[in-house]
């Protein structure tokens, strides 16, 4: 009965060995040379050693839940294109609506100034 399990127990080998060994290699050889730059923040506004309940923008949040959502939203279409021959009529109006809506609460968004960085 146990080598009916020997192919998932491969695969997960496998997987895992995939996994680990670029992150084992570029430990091994990468160089190890901090400057200025590397120590530096990289892309969340404020230095990375400090409060961790330190204020910052709330811009973050908002572009992150943003990205989410349209994220999820272009994501129901990938079920509606490879069914699209086979929808008809009606499921090429429902994606239009659905699309209309993404649409007016982009364009919403928008307007609102939330997609604006100053």
């Amino acid at each position: 009965m146990l080598e009916n399990y020997l192919p998932i127990l491969l695969f997960l080998g496998i997987g895992v060995v995939l996994g680990l060994a670029p992150m084992v290699i570029s430990a091994l050889l990468a160089p190890r040379k901090p400057d200025a730059a590397k120590l530096s923040a990289f892309e969340c506004g404020f230095p990375a050693f400090e409060d961790a309940r330190s204020p910052y923008d709330i811009r973050f949040y908002l572009v992150a839940i943003l990205f989410i959502l349209f994220d999820l939203e272009t994501a129901f279409l990938f079920p509606w294109a490879v069914m699209f021959d086979q929808l008809g009529w009606f499921g090429f109006m429902a994606g239009m609506v659905f699309l209309g809506l993404l649409l007016v609460g982009f364009i919403y968004e928008w307007k609102k100034g939330a997609l604006e960085w100053e």
